[in-house]
């Protein structure tokens, strides 16, 4: 007897979530995904600023489900499908269908530059490892410029970093910069003042952390600016002209470095397959997580439209992973003739944070500052990373980092591509 096949888009948190949890389970699932490896993208500043190797938080998918005989990976990019036939199209074989009884769409998002189409060309992105590692070489590029120019004004714009975006991504990649080039690179570089470094901030709402509770937000501005970080709150991008930047405000900022952390958009596959979509772009499904007018398709994760509160779910990896889990028993119950249920999300908690011995932390109703919040923060993330050997790796960077105040991974180096490589 056929078994339901399962395909799973995007080896993210949510649909590895829900491949592991069919894993040995009476169907058959292909996961597939353009890369062959998990990312641990909550750490992917970490790599941008040289404190950890892209490996540390990088696992192969296939290892995650070695000697699992009902999970089949595929390293491939559905780019197109027809839901009523049930068949998915693929870039390796445009010609040729995978058939599937339940499709689960979890391929993430990408940078939304919300119409400033110049910034895809200039700005540093930090999305994927690629642009971590795009961003840990330019960085350390800019200060091998920088001490090869005599004159002080000259070296004013390698030395100046603008991160536009005051989320936990813009929060914690300001909080690392400041830590890298103040405790690590004056070492390095001791013909540079490196009270000439600038790192501004720019977040267009009234505080940072926006998501966060507001004495939350309040006391990462402080500990940013503890840190020499100029904070621009109320500030936008307006537009960027060469190597100068221009804020709402009429402040002008020349630099070499301009880092978009502001805003993502549902993978390019969605609008792609014209699905039912909300005015934020992400799909439209029910309680069961199902998309609108299609029982057997699944959308989880950042491209999912799950409402939440009064608006919808965040893009995080905690709802992914609940979601992907959800999604996977719901499968199950619909083979057995049962209701697949209600999606329902426990809210876990949100942290970030600013540097050694400062982080933001909301568990429950519980409230965290400072070094309770950073150690609550380091334990949180070395649990959910993936690889026992990750786990250890990383453990093992930061307590070099913390009590040699040193950097190892400060590498300039671009892969080269073989002609003919796949």
């Amino acid at each position: 007897m056929r078994r339901p096949r399962v395909v799973i888009v995007g080896a993210g948190f949510g649909g590895l979530a829900c491949a592991r949890r069919l894993a040995g389970r009476p169907v058959d699932v292909v996961l597939i995904d353009r890369h062959n490896y998990h990312l641990f993208t909550p750490l992917l500043y970490q790599v941008a600023t040289a404190l950890l190797n892209p490996s540390d938080i990088a696992y192969p998918v296939r290892a995650v489900f070695r000697g699992t005989r009902n999970v089949r990976v595929m390293l491939d990019e559905v780019v197109g499908a027809d839901l009523e036939s049930r068949v998915v199209k693929l870039r390796s074989a445009p010609r040729s269908f995978l058939s599937y009884d339940y499709l689960v769409l979890a391929c993430g998002s990408t940078n939304h530059f919300f119409g400033m189409d110049q910034l895809a060309a200039t700005a540093f992105p930090l999305k994927d490892l690629s642009e971590g590692m795009a961003l840990r070489n330019h960085v350390l590029a800019c200060f091998e410029k920088a001490a090869q120019l005599d004159d002080p004004e000259a070296r004013k714009p390698w030395m100046t970093f603008v991160l536009v975006g005051g989320g936990p991504t813009g929060v914690e990649l300001a909080g690392a910069f400041s830590e890298l080039i103040r405790l690590v690179l004056v070492k390095d570089f001791p013909e540079l003042d490196m009270k000439q470094v600038r790192i501004v901030l720019v977040e267009a709402r009234d505080r940072v952390l926006p998501t966060f509770p507001a004495e939350l937000g309040q006391d990462a501005k402080k500990r940013l600016e503890r840190r020499q970080i100029e904070v621009r709150l109320g500030t936008r991008l307006e537009r960027v002209e060469g190597d100068e930047v221009l804020l709402s405000g009429g402040e002008r900022i020349v630099t070499k470095t301009l880092v978009w952390a502001a805003g993502v958009r549902p993978a390019a596959l969605v609008e792609a397959l014209g699905l039912p979509a909300t005015k934020s772009g992400r799909v439209a499904v029910d309680q069961a997580l199902r998309v609108q007018g299609h029982d057997r398709v699944f959308a989880i994760g950042d491209i999912a439209a799950v409402p939440y509160g009064d608006g919808e779910m965040p893009m995080l990896s905690a709802p992914a992973i609940q979601e992907g889990r959800f999604v996977a028993d719901a499968i199950l119950k619909l083979e057995r003739g049962l209701d697949p249920g209600r999606f329902r999300y426990r809210d876990k908690g949100i942290m970030a944070t600013i540097g050694r011995n400062a982080a933001v932390a909301q568990l429950g109703k519980l409230r965290f500052k400072g070094f309770v919040g950073w150690i609550m923060w380091l334990v949180v993330h070395l649990y959910f990373i993936i690889g026992f050997r990750n786990r250890i790796s990383v453990l093992l960077e930061w307590a070099w980092d913390y009590f040699r105040y040193d950097r190892p991974i400060r590498l300039i180096e671009r892969a080269k591509q073989k002609e003919g490589a796949p």
